[in-house]
C-alpha cells in the first residue's frame, strides 16, 4: 500500500505536467491540435492510477491544485498580456512618427551601491590609518576624519544608498560642502589662496574615494553609461523592453520578422490602418451613444471632436513623414479629410492625379566584364565596347587585346524609364588607312527591371556581317536600383472596367505618392510616364480564384470599388502574395487578405507542398503562427484598452528603471520617455490617465521606501490639476468622472506622503541630498493644499500645516537621537547623578548636531518659513529640556560638574541668531543663574578664608612673582573669572551683574592682600637691626613684588569696561600705590636711622668733648710704639658695605624698576638730608680729622654707588650734596695743614680709589 504523501507528490506532478504545457508557447515549443491531445492523452495513466488509491482526497489537496491551476492561468494570460503589449511596443519603435528622444533630460549618475558604500568606507578607513602613500596636513585629515564619522558611518547614508539616491556626486558634493567652511576659517598664508587649497583638497579627496582603480577605466565607464543614458539605437530599445516585459531573444526574433518591422512600407500601411480604426471607433460611440461617465454632459459631443482631432494630428504627422529621401522629384500631398477613414475623392479635380505626378527616376549599374567566342581576330587586335541607355550618354570601356578580351568596367546611368533599354556593343580597331569609323563586331540590347538579377550572366550577342563569330557572348551584370517611393514592380495580366480595359500582360508599377496616396501605373519600354494609372484610393484588394475566359496568368486577385473592379493576375503564387501583400499596405483597407495556401494549410496536413512559393514574409508568418504567435500579430489594436496596457508597460518600465545602475530618482531615460511617448500618442492614451498612473506608481514606491524627485511628482501632480480643473494647455477639456476621482485619491495621498516626509526630512533628505529635493517638496505640499489650479492656498494655511510637521519631527528627531545615544527611560534599576549628568551631555553634543546639520544642510529649503524652522528648534530643545532637567535634579547641591553642560549649550546657542535668549535658552539661563551666583558665593568665602590662613602662615620665600599665598590669590580669581567669562551669559543685566560682582570681589581680596603685606613688611621692618650689620632680607623683596603682582593683578582683576565702574580698579590701584609709599617711607626711615647711628657713632670725637680729647691722646702715645689702625674707618667701611648689599638685594629681586628707583631716590635724598643737617649742627666747629675722614668715604660711595644705580644726576648734585661736599672740602683743606693730614682720604675722585673700590 502506497504512502498517502505519494498521493499529494503525484498530483504535484500532474501540476507541473500541465504547467509545462501551458507555459510551451513561452519556452518555444510548436503546439498543434495533436499535441495537444497527446498531452492530454498523457494525463490518463496517471488520473488510472491515482484512482486506485483512497477516493476521497484531503480537501486541501484538491483546494491547492485548483489554486495552481488558476495561478499557472493567471501567469499564461500575462505572459500573453505582455506579448500584445510588446508588439505595440516594438511599432512605437519601428516606425515613431509623433515622438522624438529628449535631448535636454538631466544626466543621471551611477548610483552607489552597499558595496561600493563598504569599499568607500575602507578606503577613507585606510587613508586615516595612514595606510595610504597620500600626503596630507593635519587639517586635511580632520575634515576626512570628520566627513568619515559624521557622514560614512550615518545610518541615514547607508539608508539612502540601500534606497538608490545616492551618487558618487552627491558624496564628492557633501565633503566640498563640509570642507569649504573649514578652509575659510584658516588662516591666510602669503602666496596660497584659499581656492587653491580647496582645490587641493577635493584632488586628495579624488584620490582616496578612487582608490587603487584605474581612472582611465573608470572614465571609460562612465562616457559608456552617459552615453547609454542619452540616446538609444532601435535594437537597444528593443532589448531594453525585452527586460521589462520578461520577452524572449527568439520570441522577439519572431515578432520582429513577422511583423516585418524592418519594411517601413508595412510599418506605415499598419498606421494608416490604425488611424482608420479609430476613427471609425469615434464614429460607432457616437453613433451608439456609449461615452464614458463625464462630470458633465456637454462633453460628450466634445469627446468625439478630441478623438477625431487627436487622429487628425497623428495623420497630419504621418503625412509629414519623408516619402522619399533625397529624391528630385517633390511628391504630392493630398489633403486628408477629419471626418472619414479614406481619402475623400468628393474633390476630383484637385485631388485626383496626373501622369506627371509618378514619374520615377532610376540608377542603373551596367558592369560590362568579358567577351568570349572572340576567334577570328588577330590576338594583338584592339577591342573595346560601349554602353547607353536609350535617350542617355554612351560610355565606353578601356582597349582590350583580341586574345583577352576583360574588363571589368562599370558605367553609371540615371533615367526615368521604368523599362529602359540598355544597348552594349562591341568593336574593334580599322587597320585600314582609309576607315574612318571603327569596325562593330556585336551588340545587345538588354530591358532590365528593378527586380532582374543583380549578378552578373551572359547574353548572345547579334552579330554583324563583317564578324565570321557567330557565337559570341558577352557577359555583363545590370543593376537597377528601386526608387523609395516605388514600392513594387513586375509584369501582371490586369483587366478593369475603367482601366486597362483588354486583358493583356503589362508591366506595372506601384507608386507612393504621399504617405496617404498611391497609385497602380502600367508602362510601356523607354517611357517615362504611365500608359495608365489607377488611384488606389477606396480600393479594398483580396486574393480570388481564376477567372474563367481569361487566358494568360495563373495566380487571380482583384481590387474592389463600389462600381468597379480590376482583375489581376501573375505567373506565379510568391509573386501574388508579395503584389497583394504591396496592395493591402497601400490601400489601408481593415480586411487582412489571407493567401488560399494558407487556408488550405489549416484545413489539411498537406499544406507543405502548396507552400513552395510563398516568400519569405508568409514563412516567417506561418513560423509564428506555429509557435503561437499569429494571434498577437494579427491582432486589431482598436479592439485593446490601451489604458490598462499602457499603464501596465508603464509601471513595468518604473520598476526597471528603479533598479539599474542609475540614480534616477524616478525619472524615465530618454530612450524610455521616447517610447511611452510614441504608445500614449499612437494608441490615444489620455495625458491624465498617463500621469494619474504614473503618479500611482511613484507613490507606491515612495512608499515602499524608494527615492523619488519631488519635481518629477510635482511635473505630473500640475499636469493632473490643470486637467481636472479644465485649464489644460494642449486644449483638452473633457474630464472623466474616474479621473477626478482618482486624482481626488492620489491628492490625498500624495498630501500625507509629503507631510510624512517632511516629518522625515533629516531622513529622506539626509545632508541636503538629493540637491533642492527638500525645498521642491515643500513647493509641492504648497501645491497639492490649493484648492483648484488658480486660488492660490492662503499662507497661514500652509504654515499650519509645516507647523504641525515640524513639530512632529522634532519629537521624532529626537527619540531618534536617544536611541542613537542608547539613553532609555531608567525604571527599576539605580543610576548614579554622575552618569546621568554624563548621558545628558553626550546627549547635548547630538542635540548641538542635529540642529547644526538642519541649519547647514536644510534651513535653505525652509528659507521661506524661518520662524517655524526656530519653533522646530525650540521644540526640539524642549523636549531635551526634561531630560536635562531631570538630569539636574538629582545632582548634589555641592557638586558643579553640571557647568561643562552649560557652557555647552550656552556657547551653542550665544551663536545662532535665532535660538540666542530663546525659550530654551531663557530656561537654561534660569535653571543656572542661582547655581552660579551660590558657585560665585562659596568661592568668595574660600578665597576669603585661604587669605586669613595663609597669611597667618605665609613664610613670604618668594613664590614665581609673589608669595605663596598672594599666587595662590591671584590664581583662584582669575580661574574664577575666567570661568565666569567662559559662562558666556548671554542675558545682559546679569552678565554685568556677575561682572561687577567679580571685580569687586576681587577688588576686596587684593586689598586684604595688599593691606596684611603692608602690615606684614612693617612688623618685618620694625623687628629688624638698626646698626650697619641690617641685611635687606629676601622676604622684604618678596612683599614689594607681592605689591608689583597686586598692581599687575588688579589691572586684569578689578578693571570694569563700562565707565563710571571703573572705580574699583582706581581705588585698589591708590590703595596699592599709597602702601607702596608707605613701605618705601619705612624702608627709607630704617636707611636714615642706621646712618644716624653711624653719626652718632662719630660725634663723639666732637670738639671740646671729654672723650675726643682723651681718644686723641691715647692715639698719639701708642702710635709711638705700634701700628694704631685708622679710627673709624670700620665704621665707614661698614656702613658703604650695608648700602651696597641693600642695593644689590633689592635691584635683584624686585620686579618692579619704578619702585627700586623711587627708593633709591629717596634713601640718598634723605641721607644726604641727614648728612647735610648733622654738618650743619656742627658749623661752629671744627671737624675731628677722623670724623672728616669718614664722612669723606661714606659721602663719595654713596654718591658713587647711587649714581651707579641710575639715579639722575639732578637728584644726585642736590643743593644739600653741594653744602655737604663743599663744607667736607673746606674741612679737608684744613686738615690737611695739620699734623699727620688726611693720609690719602680727599674729596678728589682718584684712580687709586676706584682701584680700591674693586
Amino acid at each position: 500500500m502506497l504512502d498517502p504523501s505519494s498521493s499529494e507528490e503525484e498530483s504535484d506532478g500532474i501540476v507541473e505536467e500541465e504547467s509545462k504545457e501551458a507555459m510551451a508557447p513561452q519556452a518555444g515549443s510548436r503546439i498543434s491540435p495533436s499535441r495537444t491531445s497527446e498531452s492530454s492523452g498523457g494525463l490518463a495513466p496517471s488520473s488510472s492510477r491515482s484512482s486506485a488509491r483512497p477516493t476521497s482526497p484531503s480537501p486541501s489537496a484538491v483546494s491547492e491544485e485548483k489554486e495552481d491551476l488558476e495561478k499557472l492561468q493567471r501567469e499564461e494570460e500575462d505572459r500573453k498580456k505582455k506579448l500584445q503589449l510588446y508588439v505595440f511596443v516594438m511599432r512605437c519603435v519601428a516606425y515613431p512618427f509623433n515622438a522624438k528622444q529628449p535631448t535636454d533630460m538631466a544626466r543621471r549618475q551611477q548610483k552607489i551601491t552597499k558595496q561600493q558604500l563598504q569599499q568607500t568606507k575602507d578606503r577613507f578607513q585606510a587613508f586615516l590609518n595612514g595606510d595610504t602613500q597620500i600626503v596630507a596636513d593635519e587639517a586635511f585629515i580632520n575634515a576626512v576624519q570628520s566627513y568619515y564619522e559624521v557622514f560614512l558611518k550615518s545610518d541615514r547614508v547607508a539608508k539612502m544608498v540601500q534606497s538608490g539616491g545616492f551618487s558618487a556626486t552627491d558624496f564628492r558634493d557633501v565633503f566640498k560642502r563640509h570642507i569649504e567652511k573649514r578652509v575659510r576659517s584658516l588662516p591666510e598664508i602669503d602666496g596660497l589662496s584659499k581656492e587653491t587649497v580647496l582645490s587641493s583638497w577635493m584632488a586628495k579627496f579624488d584620490t582616496i574615494y578612487r582608490g587603487d582603480e584605474d581612472p582611465r577605466k573608470a572614465q571609460q565607464r562612465m562616457t559608456a553609461s552617459a552615453a547609454s543614458e542619452l540616446i538609444l539605437s532601435k535594437d537597444q530599445l528593443y532589448e531594453m523592453f525585452q527586460n521589462i516585459l520578461g520577452i524572449k531573444k527568439f520570441e522577439h526574433q519572431l515578432l520582429y520578422q513577422a511583423c516585418q518591422l524592418d519594411n517601413l512600407d508595412e510599418q506605415a500601411a499598419q498606421i494608416r490602418r490604425e488611424l482608420d480604426g479609430r476613427l471609425q471607433m469615434a464614429d460607432q460611440i457616437a453613433r451608439g451613444g456609449k461615452f464614458p461617465k463625464f462630470v458633465s454632459k456637454e462633453m460628450e459631443a466634445m469627446y468625439i471632436e478630441e478623438l477625431k482631432s487627436s487622429v487628425n494630428q497623428l495623420m497630419a504627422n504621418l503625412e509629414s513623414m519623408p516619402v522619399s529621401k533625397g529624391g528630385e522629384f517633390k511628391l504630392q500631398k493630398l489633403k486628408r479629410g477629419h471626418n472619414t477613414s479614406i481619402i475623400d475623392m468628393g474633390q476630383e479635380d484637385e485631388n485626383t492625379l496626373s501622369k506627371s505626378d509618378v514619374v520615377l527616376s532610376f540608377t542603373l549599374e551596367v558592369v560590362i566584364m568579358e567577351v568570349q567566342g572572340l576567334k577570328s581576330l588577330a590576338p594583338n587586335r584592339i577591342v573595346y565596347c560601349t554602353m547607353e541607355v536609350e535617350g542617355g550618354e554612351k560610355l565606353q570601356t578601356d582597349q582590350a587585346e583580341a586574345s583577352k578580351p576583360t574588363w571589368g568596367t562599370q558605367g553609371d546611368f540615371t533615367t526615368t524609364h521604368p523599362l529602359p533599354a540598355v544597348k552594349v556593343k562591341l568593336f574593334t580597331e580599322s587597320t585600314g588607312v582609309l576607315a574612318l569609323e571603327d569596325k562593330e563586331l556585336g551588340r545587345v540590347v538588354l530591358h532590365p527591371t528593378p527586380n532582374s538579377p543583380k549578378q552578373s550572366e551572359l547574353h548572345k550577342m547579334t552579330v554583324t556581317k563583317a564578324c565570321p563569330d557567330q557565337d559570341l557572348k558577352i557577359k555583363l551584370a545590370i543593376r537597377m536600383d528601386k526608387p523609395q517611393n516605388m514600392k513594387h514592380c513586375g509584369y501582371l495580366w490586369a483587366f478593369g472596367k475603367n482601366v486597362w480595359k483588354r486583358w493583356k500582360k503589362r508591366f506595372f508599377v506601384l507608386v507612393q505618392v504621399s504617405q496617404y496616396t498611391f497609385a497602380m501605373c502600367s508602362y510601356r519600354e523607354k517611357k517615362s510616364e504611365p500608359q495608365e494609372l489607377l488611384q488606389l484610393d477606396g480600393y479594398t484588394v483580396d486574393y480570388s480564384d481564376p477567372q474563367p475566359g481569361l487566358d494568360g496568368g495563373r495566380a487571380f486577385f482583384n481590387a474592389v470599388k463600389e462600381g468597379d473592379t480590376v482583375i489581376f493576375a501573375s505567373d506565379d503564387e510568391q509573386d501574388r502574395i508579395l503584389w497583394v501583400q504591396a496592395m493591402y499596405r497601400a490601400t489601408g483597407q481593415s480586411h487582412k487578405p489571407v493567401p488560399p495556401t494558407q487556408v488550405q494549410k489549416l484545413n489539411s496536413k498537406g499544406g507543405a507542398s502548396a507552400q513552395m512559393d510563398a516568400p519569405i514574409s508568409q514563412f516567417y508568418a506561418d513560423r509564428a503562427q506555429k509557435h503561437g504567435m499569429d494571434e498577437f500579430i494579427s491582432a486589431n489594436p482598436c479592439s485593446f484598452d490601451h489604458a490598462s496596457l499602457f499603464e501596465m508597460v508603464q509601471r513595468l518600465t518604473l520598476d526597471h528603471r528603479l533598479n539599474d545602475t542609475f540614480c534616477c530618482l524616478g525619472w524615465f531615460s530618454p530612450g524610455q520617455v521616447f517610447v511611452l511617448d510614441e504608445y500614449c500618442a499612437r494608441n490615444g492614451v489620455r495625458g491624465c490617465h498617463r500621469h494619474l498612473c504614473y503618479l500611482r506608481d511613484l507613490l507606491e514606491r515612495a512608499e515602499s521606501g524608494a527615492i523619488i524627485d519631488p519635481t518629477l511628482l510635482h511635473y505630473s501632480f500640475a499636469f493632473c490639476a490643470s486637467h481636472v480643473h479644465g485649464n489644460r494647455p494642449d486644449g483638452l477639456s473633457t474630464v472623466k468622472v474616474d479621473e477626478k476621482e482618482r486624482f481626488e485619491d492620489i491628492k490625498e495621498r500624495l498630501r500625507v506622503i509629503l507631510e510624512n516626509q517632511i516629518v522625515n526630512f533629516r531622513y529622506c533628505f539626509p545632508f541636503g541630498r538629493p540637491e533642492g529635493a527638500l525645498k521642491a517638496t515643500l513647493s509641492l505640499l504648497e501645491r497639492v493644499l490649493m484648492k483648484d489650479i488658480v486660488t492660490p492656498v492662503p499662507p497661514e494655511e500652509v504654515k499650519g500645516v509645516i507647523r504641525k510637521c515640524l513639530e512632529q519631527a522634532a519629537q521624532l528627531n529626537y527619540q531618534r537621537i536617544k536611541e542613537y545615544a542608547k539613553i532609555e527611560e531608567n525604571v527599576g534599576r539605580l543610576v548614579t547623578p554622575a552618569k546621568r549628568l554624563e548621558e545628558t551631555i553626550r546627549l547635548a553634543e547630538l542635540v548641538i548636531e542635529v540642529l547644526q546639520q538642519n541649519q547647514e544642510h536644510h534651513a535653505e529649503a525652509f528659507a521661506w518659513w524661518t520662524d517655524l524652522m526656530v519653533e522646530h528648534a525650540e521644540t526640539f530643545l524642549a523636549l531635551y529640556a526634561i531630560d536635562m532637567d531631570a538630569a539636574l535634579e538629582i545632582q548634589s547641591p555641592e557638586s558643579w560638574d553640571s557647568f561643562p553642560l552649560f557652557q555647552l549649550l550656552n556657547d551653542f546657542l550665544r551663536t545662532d541668531y535665532h535660538l540666542c535668549n530663546g525659550k530654551f535658552h531663557k530656561h537654561l539661563q534660569d535653571l543656572y543663574a542661582p547655581l552660579v551666583v551660590r558657585y560665585v558665593d562659596l568661592m568668595e568665602s574660600s578665597i576669603a578664608q585661604s587669605i586669613h590662613k595663609g597669611f597667618e602662615r605665609e613664610s613670604w620665600e618668594p613664590v614665581n612673582n609673589g608669595s605663596g599665598t598672594s599666587e595662590d590669590l591671584f590664581w583662584k580669581l582669575d580661574a574664577l573669572q575666567t570661568f565666569i567669562r567662559d559662562l558666556h551669559w548671554p542675558e545682559e543685566e546679569f552678565a554685568k551683574h556677575l561682572e561687577s560682582r567679580i571685580k569687586l570681589m576681587s577688588s576686596n581680596m587684593i586689598e586684604n592682600c595688599v593691606k596684611r603685606t603692608r602690615m606684614a613688611f612693617e612688623s618685618k621692618l620694625t623687628k629688624s637691626s638698626k646698626s650697619t650689620d641690617f641685611r635687606i632680607s629676601p622676604t622684604l623683596c618678596t612683599m614689594f613684588n607681592v605689591m608689583v603682582d597686586a598692581k599687575d593683578q588688579s589691572a586684569k582683576l578689578c578693571a570694569m569696561e563700562m565707565g563710571q565702574e571703573k572705580q574699583f580698579h582706581s581705588q585698589i590701584d591708590e590703595l596699592i600705590e599709597e602702601s607702596v609709599k608707605d613701605m618705601i617711607q619705612l624702608l627709607v626711615a630704617k636707611f636714615v636711622a642706621i646712618l644716624e647711628g653711624v653719626l652718632a657713632k662719630i660725634s663723639r670725637y666732637d670738639e671740646g668733648t671729654l672723650f675726643s680729647s682723651f681718644l686723641s691722646f691715647t692715639v698719639k702715645a701708642a702710635s709711638k710704639y705700634v701700628d694704631v689702625p685708622k679710627p673709624g674707618m670700620d665704621v665707614a667701611d661698614g656702613y658703604v658695605t650695608f648700602v651696597r648689599h641693600s642695593q644689590d638685594m633689592l635691584r635683584d629681586k624686585v620686579n618692579e624698576e619704578v619702585y627700586i628707583e623711587r627708593l633709591f631716590d629717596q634713601w640718598y635724598t634723605a641721607t644726604m638730608n641727614l648728612l647735610g643737617t648733622w654738618l650743619t649742627e656742627r658749623m661752629d666747629q671744627q671737624l675731628h680729622v677722623y670724623q672728616l675722614k669718614i664722612l669723606i668715604r661714606i659721602t663719595k660711595k654713596k654718591y658713587r654707588d647711587f649714581r651707579l644705580q641710575g639715579v639722575l644726576d639732578s637728584t644726585l648734585n642736590s643743593k644739600m650734596y653741594d653744602t655737604v661736599r663743599n663744607r667736607l672740602t673746606l674741612e679737608e683743606a684744613t686738615a690737611s695743614v695739620r699734623e699727620g693730614g688726611m693720609q690719602g682720604i680727599s674729596m678728589k675722585d682718584s684712580d687709586e680709589e676706584d682701584e680700591e673700590d674693586d
